[in-house]
């Protein structure tokens, strides 16, 4: 095992991709710029709260919708969370469907204050930005809303999650916030993941059938990606999680190689009218295999756009994060990437969570 990596590859700090495991969101920031100190260029708050198990919580705010019923009449239990999906009842017209606060705006506006107090108090260096990180729009109409009704609904949620959005740049200062879209029910449709019940499709997808009207899917979730993440304005910084999902510490699928990410990431880049600042994408822990990292020949993100491949695990640890950054560094050469781990931590044991920060910091500093 080399001490140091072989071509020209160089890492450029550490990414969290929003779940941690910490009490609340100033332990959160707290602890990051603690134990990460520069290596972070920004921080989030750990998705504390009502938000640990990612978009589950925006059950209830579907519920409140007058318009939409819940389907079945016994509630269907995930982490405490009702994942039921909703359907129109007809009483009122799609369009005119009215969400009220879905919760990101306020949490935002809560833990900004907590970054700006430790801010004053030198804890978080000058410079670091608040990082939120928000679901696409497509991730909890396609958990929440019955397929058939999906297309009718996906335009208000997206538009109360604009709204949303909308509040957060008002409360943060554009040069103080980063916002991460993640994208994870996107990978699903692309690989036709079985999530119960056949494999899933979107209601844009044409598929093999070429369904009139209909989109290629990766294309499809992307120019409705980009359509909502086109509302990060250039000031701030915009970054994608791209996820292969994480339940029990599992994607829903194993990605055969990076081909999709890759194509993922450059058609954001190539949709957005403004610039993408970072993009993450997973390594899992079995690929430190050449044939996994080849499509990332392939990536057309540009030096400006940061990569972070997530390739950290708590497993194997420096020596299993140095095998799959050998393998990258082949085809990546001479660009420089930092480090996070395949998805957040927040849903594993919060006994791992101060190693698994200092794990960021180990391959770091074993690199320099």
């Amino acid at each position: 095992m080399p001490d140091t990596l072989t071509s020209n590859l160089t890492l450029r700090g550490a990414h969290l991709v929003g779940s941690v495991n910490l009490s609340t969101a100033r332990d959160t920031l707290r602890t990051v710029a603690t134990r990460l100190g520069a290596h972070a260029r920004r921080i989030p708050d750990g998705e504390v709260g009502e938000r640990f198990h990612w978009i589950l919580f925006q059950g209830s705010r579907f519920e409140a919708v007058d318009g939409l019923a819940r389907v079945g009449d016994e509630p269907v239990v995930v982490a405490g969370f009702d994942v039921r999906p909703h359907v129109l009842d007809g009483s009122v017209p799609a369009a005119e469907l009215r969400f009220g606060p879905l919760g990101y705006a306020e949490a935002a506006r809560e833990s900004y204050a907590d970054f700006v107090a430790l801010r004053a108090g030198g804890v978080i260096a000058p410079g670091t930005r608040f990082q939120v990180c928000l679901p696409s729009p497509l991730a909890a109409v396609t958990t929440f809303v019955a397929p058939a009704d999906r297309a009718a609904v996906h335009p208000v949620y997206e538009a109360a999650l604009v709204r949303e959005l909308d509040e957060i740049l008002a409360a943060v200062p554009a040069e103080d916030l980063a916002v991460q879209v993640d994208l994870a029910t996107e990978f699903a449709f692309v690989e036709g993941a079985n999530l119960g019940g056949g494999a899933a499709r979107a209601w844009f997808d044409r598929g093999a059938d070429g369904a009139a009207g209909g989109e290629d899917v990766l294309e499809g979730c992307v120019r409705r990606a980009a359509r909502f993440a086109a509302h990060v304005p250039a000031g701030v910084e915009l970054g994608f999680h791209l996820c292969y999902g994480d339940v029990a510490e599992k994607h829903f699928v194993e990605p055969a190689d990076t081909a999709h990410v890759v194509a993922m990431a450059n058609a954001l880049v190539a949709a957005l009218p403004r610039p993408v600042t970072w993009v993450h994408l997973p390594v899992p822990i079995d690929r430190d295999d050449a044939a996994y990292v080849a499509p990332l020949a392939g990536l057309a993100i540009g030096e400006d756009t940061e990569l972070y491949l997530g390739l950290l695990h708590h497993e194997d640890g420096v020596e299993g994060a140095w095998r799959r950054l050998a393998a990258a560094e082949q085809v990546l050469g001479g660009r420089a990437v930092g480090v996070a781990t395949e998805c957040g931590f927040g849903r594993g044991p919060s006994e791992r969570t101060a190693d698994l920060l200092d794990l960021h910091v180990a391959v770091l500093e074993r690199a320099a």
